[in-house]
């Protein structure tokens, strides 16, 4: 099976996302710079938002790119990943909405663990589909860095109770160490 409509269809509910993010922002109320800051933490929420899914983006299309084949269980992994990805918006308007209450900060965290365990889930079955001895399959390796991803996620949700704001730092943490495109596939690539 051919991987092209795959990469177009996960490009264009990718495109959707970052509209439906991008609508939830409003003008300030008044004309002036001092009405900026009250819309200051919406818009860093939606920077960060807006950066995680363009590391989903950039990611994937570094894995798609050295696949060279994809099958049925990888669609399925593939859709499963596009669902988290699409709650982004919801769970960003809820957190901007609640001024980063815990229980948002919490759910947002878990969209971002669901969605990294997604990830993780679709990079072993392109593995697998595309062979143990395959340039995917070696850079995978035993995806350390996914797996710290899932930890630091669960980690920051438990935070988010006691504190929203280092939940924030951890979130923050993990689209830093992923903010560069995952090394491993090029280097398998090259």
């Amino acid at each position: 099976m051919g991987k092209g409509r795959l990469e177009a269809f996960s490009d264009g509910v990718i495109a959707i996302i970052i509209t439906i993010m991008v609508l939830e922002l409003k003008a300030p109320e008044g004309s002036g710079f001092p009405a900026l800051a009250g819309v200051l933490p919406t818009f860093l929420s939606y920077v960060l938002s807006f950066l995680y899914v363009g590391i989903y983006w950039n990611n994937h299309h570094h894995m798609l790119h050295a696949a060279t084949r994809v099958s049925g269980a990888v669609l399925w992994a593939n859709l499963h990943l596009l669902f988290w990805l699409s709650l982004f918006p919801f769970v960003t308007a809820w957190m901007n909405q609640s001024r980063f209450a815990s229980a948002p900060v919490a759910v947002y965290g878990g969209v971002l663990l669901l969605a990294a365990t997604a990830y993780y889930n679709l990079a072993r079955c392109l593995a697998a589909t595309n062979g143990r001895d395959s340039k995917l399959a070696t850079a995978f390796g035993r995806d350390y860095k996914g797996l710290v991803s899932i930890a630091l996620y669960a980690a920051g949700i438990a935070l988010s109770f006691f504190n929203a704001w280092a939940g924030l730092a951890v979130y923050v943490l993990v689209a830093g160490i992923w903010f560069v495109p995952d090394r491993r596939i090029e280097k398998a690539m090259g």
